[in-house]
């Protein structure tokens, strides 16, 4: 995504930041943004797996919620909840009603975000994952975590993402996500400006 955080510096867009790939990144890199730049609010963009079937390359995926599925606390906790929090956490209500408002170039699907530190190679995973939440549409490695990070701190959040890869079809696949970094910035790129300039 280095491309699109260009775009958008050369665009004039302030408090961009690039927080790196995994939730400890993600988590740093927010919390410095907002002790820094004290944000109105805070829009993810990136890339996410398809878990759900029917999703294809270069979806829009807008997370209504975002959870994760690679925690689990002990007794006393459901999957993917960290004790004292919510198991899933809401978008900001008028972050996505805006970004979902957008008469998008891609398909646009609204729904659930997963996050964990893992890069899901198989319908395998991809099914321990909906074991645990049946609705997940997507899963990615950073969204879970800026949106505790924004919860702690009180600032709206939004996450969304372009579907890079599915499991549907392994060959398919392989094909597609070789092609899909020559075109994610710009995709996404132009949905945010969408949504930044609706705002």
């Amino acid at each position: 995504m280095a491309s699109e955080y260009e775009a958008l510096r050369r665009a004039g867009v302030s408090g961009v930041v690039k927080s790196g790939i995994g939730k400890a990144d993600a988590a740093r890199a927010t919390t410095e943004m907002i002790l820094r730049d004290r944000p109105d609010c805070i829009i993810n963009s990136g890339c996410a797996g398809a878990v759900a079937p029917g999703l294809r390359m270069f979806d829009i995926v807008v997370g209504a919620q975002t959870a994760y599925h690679d925690v689990w606390c002990g007794d006393g906790s459901v999957p993917g909840q960290i004790q004292g929090l919510p198991q899933r956490f809401d978008a900001d209500p008028a972050l996505l009603r805006t970004a979902l408002s957008l008469q998008a170039a891609r398909p646009l699907h609204s729904g659930l975000i997963c996050t964990g530190d893992q890069f899901l190679t198989t319908p395998e995973d991809d099914a321990r994952v909906l074991g645990i939440y049946p609705d997940a549409l997507a899963c990615d490695m950073e969204s879970a975590a800026i949106a505790q990070v924004c919860r702690h701190y009180g600032v709206p959040f939004l996450s969304f993402r372009l579907i890079s890869d599915s499991h549907d079809s392994h060959a398919e696949a392989e094909a597609s996500y070789r092609d899909f970094w020559e075109r994610i910035a710009d995709d996404s790129f132009s949905f945010l400006k969408l949504l930044i300039d609706k705002l």
